[in-house]
């Protein structure tokens, strides 16, 4: 079985957000079962050298969109500890001149053209490549123009129509975040060389109008999968659906969710190079040195009578980074320090800057840096994310992995994969409602637990021993894969 996956991300070369870290374990996961090859942009903020990356002869390729032709050119490495093949798809026009994966003010129209064009290159490159895959795994709306691609233009392309033993390539899209749907007037299709009479219609891509790059992808896959199962749930609800759980609810017979799994060699606090001192779960008690690094790091004075609690986070309003806004005042004078790593919207990024600077308890870094991040997760006791909603959510798995227990508001993939107190076995702490004084509830009931030491230390034991590597998740991917070939 062949699986061809592509991505706007893949850890470790790019990483924007949690999308980089399943494409780049996922595979991992499933190499002894399948051939695999994914196929992701090169952007400027790859590092050639480091990742080894090697151009392949005579890649170049010219296609022209709309009567425009754009030159691109293919390179490869192997997925670090595997056989996998990684390809990066070159174009210096929408990609390589940037040294961001998403970056900011880009002009709307010129952002469906980037990926209209990556989408396209990979599947001339996998034709000239002759890797005929069975199965392409399309991931959020970046790729979301590929199913479209296979029903139209290649509908009766002799290479694709002949994968899958002649039945034809299968489709697989992932939903990472339905939020984000590539939303652009019709005029794109032009450019992106489709037939309107094909594709934009109800039951393709037209959505009220204008051309849904993730409502064509839903309509023409033949598996569509959410993150988590709460979250597949959640999102056929007009709470959720962001206008398209009518489509969705349509699909419910492809419609499946599985819980994103974290790759546990690369999040390991035994192993973590990152760490000032090591330790393991028979070991917990050697992550207060942890503690006291990332505490003198950000300027706080340590106190073991006083948690620390963390959010590493894109600030974005899915995020609940307006529940800290809400929260503001009463934080400050909590028996507790916090630290806020991330970057997003303005305003969020002044409000972490503004209560860095005026409150003795609260540091923020704005910006990322993964072995901060990591430093971030092994010192902290607590860690908070009261998301909006959330897809899945990897942080609060990284979280538990490191003995920091999380505090979730209960949405999403947050909901199945965080046993609320005081439950048995519990490994974090739950609110429901989405607003500033629940979240405050659940976080002093955390500072009370943390004068439990007992209590304590058994929710951090149960946190890292639970299992959220790729190990199950993987197999219910397999699954799904050999039902369609």
């Amino acid at each position: 079985m062949k699986i061809l996956f592509a991505s706007a991300e893949v850890a470790p070369f790019s990483k924007a957000g949690g999308l980089s870290d399943v494409v780049g374990s996922l595979p991992k996961a499933l190499e002894k079962d399948a051939e695999i090859a994914i196929f992701t942009p090169l952007h400027g903020c790859i590092d050639y050298k480091k990742w080894g990356l090697k151009e392949l002869e005579n890649s170049e390729m010219w296609i022209t969109f709309g009567c425009y032709p754009q030159k691109f050119k293919l390179h490869m490495t192997k997925l670090p500890g595997t056989k996998i093949n990684v390809f990066f798809v070159q174009n210096d026009w929408y990609f390589s001149c940037f040294h961001e994966v998403y970056p900011r003010w880009l002009d709307p129209r010129y952002e469906h053209e980037r990926y209209i064009a990556f989408s396209l290159a990979t599947l001339e490159y996998a034709k000239q490549l002759n890797f005929r895959a069975d199965i392409i795994h399309s991931n959020d709306w970046h790729t979301a123009m590929i199913p479209l691609y296979i029903k139209a233009n290649y509908k009766f392309d002799e290479f694709w129509a002949g994968a899958n033993n002649g039945k034809g390539v299968k489709n697989v899209f992932e939903i990472h975040n339905l939020a984000y749907q590539g939303v652009w007037f019709e005029d794109i299709l032009d450019f992106a060389n489709m037939r309107k009479d094909i594709v934009f219609n109800e039951w393709g891509c037209e959505h009220y109008g204008r051309v849904n790059w993730m409502k064509g992808a839903i309509n023409y896959s033949d598996k569509v999968v959410a993150v988590s199962p709460n979250y597949a749930n959640e999102i056929l609800t007009g709470e959720y659906g962001e206008g398209m759980d009518y489509t969705l609810r349509g699909h419910t017979g492809k419609l499946l969710g599985i819980v994103n799994g974290i790759d546990y060699d690369a999040f390991n606090p035994k192993t973590d190079k990152n760490l000032i001192k090591n330790y393991d779960i028979k070991s917990i008690d050697k992550k207060e040195e942890n503690k006291k690094h990332i505490l003198e790091y950000f300027g706080l004075k340590y106190n073991p009578q006083r948690p620390l609690i963390a959010m590493i986070s894109r600030l974005v309003d899915q995020k609940g980074v307006d529940l800290i806004r809400q929260a503001e005042n009463d934080l400050c004078y909590m028996n507790a320090d916090f630290i806020f790593l991330g970057t997003g919207d303005k305003s969020y990024e002044n409000l972490f800057i503004w209560l860095s600077n005026n409150t003795p308890n609260i540091r923020a870094y704005v910006g990322y840096r993964g072995d901060l991040a990591n430093q971030i997760y092994a010192g902290s006791d607590f860690f908070l994310m009261p998301s909006k909603f959330e897809p899945c959510g990897l942080s609060q798995l990284i979280a538990m992995r490191y003995g920091s227990l999380p505090i979730v508001r209960a949405t999403g993939g947050l909901e199945d994969t965080v046993v609320g107190y005081p439950l048995n076995d519990s490994t974090g702490f739950k609110f429901w409602g989405y607003d500033g004084h629940a979240m405050k509830d659940a976080i002093y009931c955390a500072l009370n637990v943390y004068d439990d030491k007992y209590t304590l230390n058994a929710m951090r034991k149960s946190a890292m021993s639970a299992d959220f590597s790729w190990k199950e998740s993987a197999k219910k991917y397999l699954e799904m894969y050999k039902s369609l070939v």
